[in-house]
């Protein structure tokens, strides 16, 4: 298997990955060619076919597809310049090498959400995060499969599932640290504060926004599932309600960057530090395991808009 991290400029390669995006362009001549991402566990590809001929056989997004190809550079990136396609044959791959995941046991990780719920106090709160997380099957299963991101961190297989829980836990070491936060309100803010990428996002190895995720976005997701789990837990208290969704709404910090509401309450805004942290220190991490520069600088990361640097020590 060539994956796709290790690809190299002005390698010829024939191998098997998994077409995630296929449009049909015009160049400025009238010629028609395919533009494709194509995808493995390691990374996303852009790939060019410019000559449609009959070594280019019939496919579609979502298939796994073999293809004969030159790497070439192109804008600072590497593309491929495919000759030669075709759909792969069932046999021919292992499927779990086209699909990125999270190195972590999701197992695991899910038993300690479990446990960070039967650790909260009110029995309201409890209840509410028991009926998200454990009651209902396909949102368990949902919670457990998808990625906290189209791109920029925890962006596979379990990752919205390793970043709740990343967050939970850096919200529950301050909890007794400041005495104005709740730690019920703020756990169950840290546990819900992305509960809405379950109906955002599309199953992997997709990965791309649904129509709820470009039309809502999770924030207003997140908000309408607790509004809804509410209203079937007798007597839960109107202004504990609000308090646990202005957490999920302004978990982002800014308006600029997409809450409607800024934290007005210590837990909202430990909320948005922990998962701004989870966040940040996440593509770091990711941004120096898919580097392969020389020497401890990277090369620019765009998102975060500055060279990183690396330590031995």
């Amino acid at each position: 298997m060539r994956y796709i991290e290790d690809l190299r400029d002005n390698e010829n390669i024939i191998e098997h990955y998994l077409c995630k995006q296929k449009q049909s362009l015009k160049t400025k001549a009238g010629k028609t060619y395919y533009s494709l991402k194509l995808m493995d566990k390691t990374g996303i590809i852009d790939a060019k076919v410019w000559e449609l001929t009959n070594d280019i056989q019939n496919f579609e997004e979502g298939d796994m597809v073999k293809v004969g190809a030159v790497v070439a550079a192109y804008q600072g990136d590497l593309q491929l310049r495919v000759s030669k396609l075709r759909r792969s044959v069932e046999g021919e791959y292992i499927i779990g090498n086209y699909i990125p995941t999270t190195e972590k046991d999701i197992e695991t990780m899910y038993a300690q959400v479990v446990e960070i719920i039967k650790s909260i106090s009110h029995p309201h709160v409890r209840k509410l995060l028991e009926n998200i997380f454990i009651g209902n099957k396909d949102q368990v299963a949902a919670f457990k499969a998808r990625s906290a991101a189209k791109s920029m961190h925890h962006a596979y297989m379990g990752g919205l599932l390793e970043h709740t829980l990343g967050v939970a836990e850096i919200c529950d070491f301050m909890s007794d640290r400041y005495k104005h936060l709740n730690r019920d309100i703020l756990m169950a803010g840290a546990l819900l504060h992305d509960i809405g990428k379950i109906y955002e996002l599309a199953e992997m190895p997709v990965n791309d926004y649904t129509d709820d995720g470009q039309m809502l976005g999770h924030i207003v997701i997140g908000c309408e599932m607790v509004t809804l789990e509410v209203a079937k837990i007798p007597d839960f208290s109107h202004e504990l309600a609000s308090m646990i969704k202005h957490c999920i709404i302004s978990h982002h910090g800014e308006f600029e960057f997409g809450s409607p509401k800024l934290p007005c309450i210590p837990e909202a805004m430990m909320l948005h530090y922990a998962d701004n942290m989870d966040a940040k220190l996440k593509t770091f991490e990711e941004a120096f395991n898919a580097d392969k520069t020389q020497g401890p600088w990277t090369g620019y990361h765009r998102l975060l808009n500055r060279y990183l640097r690396r330590s031995d020590f």
